[in-house]
């Protein structure tokens, strides 16, 4: 199942999240705190090399704590300041406090001169991970739209936190080519890439047999699942005739089941679950010229 889905407005997007990139003091980036490598846009750490940054792990809430515990640890080993939170529900008070943080050293060199810094922070991240939702709660007013699918803010919008404090909400912005597919598959799951241009039942197989990897105790009960062995196309006639989802004749309803599982893992109504954990950097290849990545890659789920 490949994945390609880059939308016209995206080079657009990085067009002007770059034009603005000089007026900006903080970059704050969210990802989901499930998918912490899958959901951040390798394109960014090129964009923002020069801008001090902070990184929000987004809906912490549905993700495993020790998990979590652990990717808070690996980005701070990598010099990135990482912060569990939850747009929908945590305090705006916490968020502004990692603004302050990170924008500290600016507002004290203007501060030296006699000046009282407005900072300008800008919102960046994929698609669909809660930048307008975090944008809201921050000021506590409904002023960039929001929704539970991608592509709902299609400009920058600044936004006055307070009188020292201006927020840019930008699109969700996605890399070109999605080379690693199976990052670009965790990314369906969390409904950064629209559901109408990937195959639904095989997207939502491979969520099942992501999810039992990591939790497979929530996910049989959850689904009524017997079988722990099951893969590919039983799994997911195991989930239909455990909840019920048939037709006449007891024919399975793929078409519900896999709207019903995807939604429901998206809500985190089956607990607290990640489905990807840090990994030690691979070494580099010693191939005069040649290289191999050394970000981490996904474990707990096949290709």
């Amino acid at each position: 199942m490949d994945i390609n889905w880059y939308p016209g407005h995206m080079a657009k997007t990085k067009r002007q999240l770059s034009e603005q990139l000089s007026r900006v003091d903080v970059v704050v980036e969210l990802c989901d705190a499930r998918l912490p490598y899958s959901s951040r846009n390798p394109d960014l750490d090129k964009l923002l090399s020069n801008k001090k940054r902070v990184l929000l792990l987004n809906k912490a809430d549905l993700a495993d704590q020790a998990a979590t515990s652990a990717w808070l640890n690996y980005f701070r080993t990598q010099g990135i300041d990482a912060t569990p939170y939850n747009a929908a529900t945590g305090k705006a008070k916490d968020a502004l406090a990692v603004i302050e943080r990170a924008a500290r050293e600016t507002v004290e060199r203007a501060a030296a001169k006699g000046m009282r810094k407005t900072v300008k922070a800008m919102v960046v991240g994929v698609p669909n991970v809660g930048k307008s939702t975090f944008t809201n709660k921050i000021h506590g007013g409904s002023v960039a739209k929001t929704g539970d699918r991608p592509g709902v803010t299609r400009s920058n919008q600044w936004v006055r936190i307070t009188p020292y404090l201006d927020l840019l909400d930008t699109p969700g912005l996605l890399w070109p080519r999605l080379d690693d597919q199976l990052a670009a598959r965790r990314l369906c799951y969390i409904g950064t890439v629209k559901d109408d241009v990937v195959d639904l039942a095989m997207l939502t197989i491979h969520l099942l047999q992501d999810m039992m990897a990591v939790k497979p105790e929530q996910v049989m009960e959850r689904f009524r699942i017997k079988d722990a062995s099951l893969r590919g196309e039983e799994l997911l006639e195991a989930v239909c005739r455990g909840r019920g989802f048939l037709m006449k004749g007891g024919v399975c309803d793929y078409d519900r089941c896999c709207a019903v599982v995807l939604d429901e893992f998206r809500a985190g109504k089956l607990g607290r679950i990640t489905l990807e954990m840090p990994q030690k950097p691979k070494p580099r290849l010693t191939i005069p010229g040649a290289e191999r990545s050394t970000v981490q890659e996904a474990s707990d789920g096949e290709d």
